[in-house]
Protein backbone atom coordinates (compact mmCIF):
# COMPACT_ATOMS: atom_id res chain seq x y z
CA UNK A 1 0.00 0.00 0.00
CA UNK A 2 1.61 3.54 -0.90
CA UNK A 3 1.24 6.76 0.99
CA UNK A 4 2.53 9.97 -0.19
CA UNK A 5 4.04 10.96 2.77
CA UNK A 6 4.57 15.17 3.45
CA UNK A 7 7.91 16.09 2.90
CA UNK A 8 10.60 18.74 4.00
CA UNK A 9 9.33 20.91 1.23
CA UNK A 10 6.00 21.03 2.04
CA UNK A 11 6.69 22.76 5.48
CA UNK A 12 10.38 24.44 5.02
CA UNK A 13 10.44 28.31 5.06
CA UNK A 14 11.95 29.39 1.84
CA UNK A 15 13.09 32.76 2.52
CA UNK A 16 16.25 32.12 5.15
CA UNK A 17 18.46 34.47 6.30
CA UNK A 18 22.51 33.79 5.65
CA UNK A 19 25.63 34.76 6.49
CA UNK A 20 29.25 34.45 4.25
CA UNK A 21 31.93 32.51 5.74
CA UNK A 22 34.00 36.03 6.27
CA UNK A 23 30.94 37.50 8.39
CA UNK A 24 32.11 39.27 11.76
CA UNK A 25 30.95 38.54 14.92
CA UNK A 26 29.14 41.74 15.33
CA UNK A 27 27.36 41.22 12.09
CA UNK A 28 26.43 37.84 12.80
CA UNK A 29 24.83 38.58 16.03
CA UNK A 30 23.38 41.83 14.60
CA UNK A 31 21.65 39.66 12.12
CA UNK A 32 20.24 37.79 14.67
CA UNK A 33 18.82 40.43 16.37
CA UNK A 34 17.18 41.47 13.19
CA UNK A 35 15.62 38.91 12.24
CA UNK A 36 14.95 36.76 15.45
CA UNK A 37 16.48 33.46 14.87
CA UNK A 38 19.45 32.19 16.86
CA UNK A 39 21.27 30.06 14.16
CA UNK A 40 22.17 30.91 11.00
CA UNK A 41 23.34 28.91 7.86
CA UNK A 42 27.20 29.71 6.60
CA UNK A 43 27.54 30.20 2.54
CA UNK A 44 30.92 29.97 0.37
CA UNK A 45 30.94 30.81 -2.78
CA UNK A 46 26.99 30.68 -5.39
CA UNK A 47 25.38 29.16 -2.09
CA UNK A 48 26.63 26.08 -0.75
CA UNK A 49 26.10 25.73 2.76
CA UNK A 50 29.51 24.75 4.59
CA UNK A 51 28.25 25.40 8.26
CA UNK A 52 25.99 27.04 10.60
CA UNK A 53 26.80 29.37 13.54
CA UNK A 54 24.06 29.57 16.63
CA UNK A 55 24.00 31.42 19.78
CA UNK A 56 25.52 28.65 21.10
CA UNK A 57 28.71 29.05 19.05
CA UNK A 58 28.85 32.41 20.26
CA UNK A 59 28.33 31.99 23.96
CA UNK A 60 31.86 30.64 24.83
CA UNK A 61 33.13 34.26 23.98
CA UNK A 62 31.41 35.79 26.92
CA UNK A 63 31.57 32.83 29.14
CA UNK A 64 35.47 32.84 29.23
CA UNK A 65 35.96 37.30 28.74
CA UNK A 66 36.64 37.16 32.19
CA UNK A 67 39.19 33.94 32.90
CA UNK A 68 41.02 32.09 30.95
CA UNK A 69 39.87 28.75 30.37
CA UNK A 70 41.81 26.25 33.01
CA UNK A 71 43.68 23.13 31.42
CA UNK A 72 40.95 21.26 31.86
CA UNK A 73 38.48 22.87 30.30
CA UNK A 74 41.19 23.49 27.46
CA UNK A 75 41.20 20.09 27.74
CA UNK A 76 37.82 19.20 27.96
CA UNK A 77 36.29 21.61 26.01
CA UNK A 78 38.89 22.39 23.24
CA UNK A 79 36.42 23.34 20.75
CA UNK A 80 34.46 25.75 23.26
CA UNK A 81 37.72 27.30 23.94
CA UNK A 82 38.89 28.14 20.04
CA UNK A 83 35.35 29.46 19.40
CA UNK A 84 36.10 32.19 22.55
CA UNK A 85 39.03 33.66 20.45
CA UNK A 86 37.06 33.63 16.47
CA UNK A 87 36.37 36.40 15.07
CA UNK A 88 34.30 35.20 11.61
CA UNK A 89 31.85 32.88 10.64
CA UNK A 90 34.29 30.81 9.22
CA UNK A 91 35.81 30.23 12.89
CA UNK A 92 32.76 30.35 15.19
CA UNK A 93 30.54 27.85 12.66
CA UNK A 94 29.96 23.81 13.66
CA UNK A 95 31.16 22.37 10.50
CA UNK A 96 29.86 20.30 8.34
CA UNK A 97 26.99 21.32 8.64
CA UNK A 98 23.85 18.72 9.31
CA UNK A 99 21.50 19.72 6.32
CA UNK A 100 17.49 17.32 4.79
CA UNK A 101 16.94 17.46 1.37
CA UNK A 102 13.67 18.85 0.23
CA UNK A 103 12.17 15.66 -1.03
CA UNK A 104 13.32 14.13 2.53
CA UNK A 105 10.33 12.97 4.26
CA UNK A 106 9.28 14.98 7.99
CA UNK A 107 10.01 11.90 9.81
CA UNK A 108 13.55 11.49 8.08
CA UNK A 109 14.15 15.37 9.36
CA UNK A 110 12.68 14.31 12.84
CA UNK A 111 15.42 11.91 13.50
CA UNK A 112 18.07 14.36 12.30
CA UNK A 113 16.85 17.00 14.74
CA UNK A 114 16.35 14.54 18.08
CA UNK A 115 19.47 12.48 17.32
CA UNK A 116 21.76 15.49 16.87
CA UNK A 117 20.01 17.73 18.86
CA UNK A 118 19.40 20.70 17.05
CA UNK A 119 16.30 22.80 16.56
CA UNK A 120 16.74 23.39 12.97
CA UNK A 121 17.98 22.26 9.67
CA UNK A 122 19.36 23.95 6.65
CA UNK A 123 17.67 22.52 3.35
CA UNK A 124 19.93 21.99 0.14
CA UNK A 125 19.48 20.74 -2.98
CA UNK A 126 21.91 17.62 -4.54
CA UNK A 127 24.74 20.55 -4.80
CA UNK A 128 24.43 21.48 -1.59
CA UNK A 129 22.89 24.90 -2.61
CA UNK A 130 20.84 26.55 -0.08
CA UNK A 131 17.07 25.74 -0.71
CA UNK A 132 15.21 26.51 2.42
CA UNK A 133 15.78 26.14 6.36
CA UNK A 134 13.06 23.54 8.11
CA UNK A 135 12.53 23.88 12.14
CA UNK A 136 10.60 21.80 14.70
CA UNK A 137 8.22 23.83 14.65
CA UNK A 138 7.63 23.59 10.79
CA UNK A 139 7.98 19.71 11.65
CA UNK A 140 4.70 20.15 14.12
CA UNK A 141 2.72 21.88 10.93
CA UNK A 142 1.26 18.62 10.13
CA UNK A 143 -0.66 18.51 13.05
CA UNK A 144 -2.85 21.09 12.06
CA UNK A 145 -4.28 19.49 9.33
CA UNK A 146 -7.98 19.04 10.35
CA UNK A 147 -10.17 16.32 11.61
CA UNK A 148 -12.49 16.42 8.76
CA UNK A 149 -8.61 16.06 6.35
CA UNK A 150 -7.88 12.66 8.63
CA UNK A 151 -10.68 11.72 8.25
CA UNK A 152 -10.51 11.74 4.34
CA UNK A 153 -7.42 10.58 3.98
CA UNK A 154 -7.87 7.43 6.32
CA UNK A 155 -10.39 6.64 4.42
CA UNK A 156 -9.55 6.76 1.07
CA UNK A 157 -5.61 5.47 1.27
CA UNK A 158 -5.76 2.83 3.79
CA UNK A 159 -9.87 1.55 4.68
CA UNK A 160 -11.18 1.35 1.04
CA UNK A 161 -7.33 0.16 0.10
CA UNK A 162 -7.62 -2.67 2.75
CA UNK A 163 -10.56 -3.62 3.05
CA UNK A 164 -12.16 -2.90 -0.58
CA UNK A 165 -15.52 -4.46 -0.28
CA UNK A 166 -15.65 -4.74 3.34
CA UNK A 167 -14.41 -1.34 3.96
CA UNK A 168 -18.51 -0.41 4.79
CA UNK A 169 -17.71 -2.80 8.03
CA UNK A 170 -15.35 -0.19 9.26
CA UNK A 171 -16.27 2.98 10.49
CA UNK A 172 -13.78 5.70 10.64
CA UNK A 173 -13.92 9.07 13.47
CA UNK A 174 -11.30 11.18 14.29
CA UNK A 175 -11.34 13.12 17.14
CA UNK A 176 -8.53 15.93 17.86
CA UNK A 177 -6.08 13.75 16.16
CA UNK A 178 -7.28 10.64 17.28
CA UNK A 179 -8.39 8.32 14.61
CA UNK A 180 -11.04 5.65 16.23
CA UNK A 181 -11.36 2.76 13.85
CA UNK A 182 -14.33 0.93 14.33
CA UNK A 183 -15.48 -2.71 12.90
CA UNK A 184 -17.36 -5.37 13.42
CA UNK A 185 -15.56 -9.09 14.04
CA UNK A 186 -15.98 -10.11 10.50
CA UNK A 187 -12.85 -7.35 9.48
CA UNK A 188 -11.44 -7.69 13.40
CA UNK A 189 -8.73 -9.54 12.47
CA UNK A 190 -7.84 -6.76 10.00
CA UNK A 191 -7.84 -3.95 12.26
CA UNK A 192 -4.25 -3.97 13.75
CA UNK A 193 -2.74 -4.00 9.97
CA UNK A 194 -5.04 -0.77 9.74
CA UNK A 195 -3.67 0.75 13.07
CA UNK A 196 -0.14 0.67 11.81
CA UNK A 197 -0.99 1.90 8.09
CA UNK A 198 -3.01 4.89 10.02
CA UNK A 199 -0.49 5.72 12.01
CA UNK A 200 1.70 6.60 9.38
CA UNK A 201 -0.59 9.37 7.90
CA UNK A 202 0.59 12.69 8.57
CA UNK A 203 -0.87 14.19 11.39
CA UNK A 204 -2.55 11.12 13.30
CA UNK A 205 -2.06 11.46 17.08
CA UNK A 206 -3.34 8.30 18.01
CA UNK A 207 -5.56 5.37 16.61
CA UNK A 208 -8.03 2.99 19.10
CA UNK A 209 -9.36 0.15 18.18
CA UNK A 210 -13.00 -1.00 18.82
CA UNK A 211 -14.92 -4.27 17.81
CA UNK A 212 -18.52 -3.86 17.53
CA UNK A 213 -20.20 -6.50 19.04
CA UNK A 214 -22.59 -8.52 16.75
CA UNK A 215 -26.47 -8.03 16.59
CA UNK A 216 -28.18 -11.18 17.21
CA UNK A 217 -30.32 -11.83 14.18
CA UNK A 218 -34.31 -11.45 14.81
CA UNK A 219 -35.86 -14.83 16.02
CA UNK A 220 -39.84 -15.16 14.72
CA UNK A 221 -41.94 -16.07 17.65
CA UNK A 222 -43.04 -19.85 17.81
CA UNK A 223 -46.14 -20.50 15.70
CA UNK A 224 -49.41 -21.15 18.14
CA UNK A 225 -50.24 -24.41 17.91
CA UNK A 226 -54.02 -25.93 18.31
CA UNK A 227 -55.46 -25.19 22.06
Amino acid sequence: MEHSPHTVSDVMTRTVVAVGQEARFKEIVETMEQWKVSALPVLAGEGRVIGVVSEADLLPKEEFRGSAPSRLEQARRSDDVRKAGGVTARDLMSAPALTVHPGDTLAQAARTMAHKSVKRLPVVDGEGLLQGIVSRSDLLKVFLRSDEELAAEVRADVIDRLFSAAAADVETMVTDGVVTLRGSPAVASLLPVAARLVRAVEGVVDVTLEVTAMTPAPTEPPAAGPR
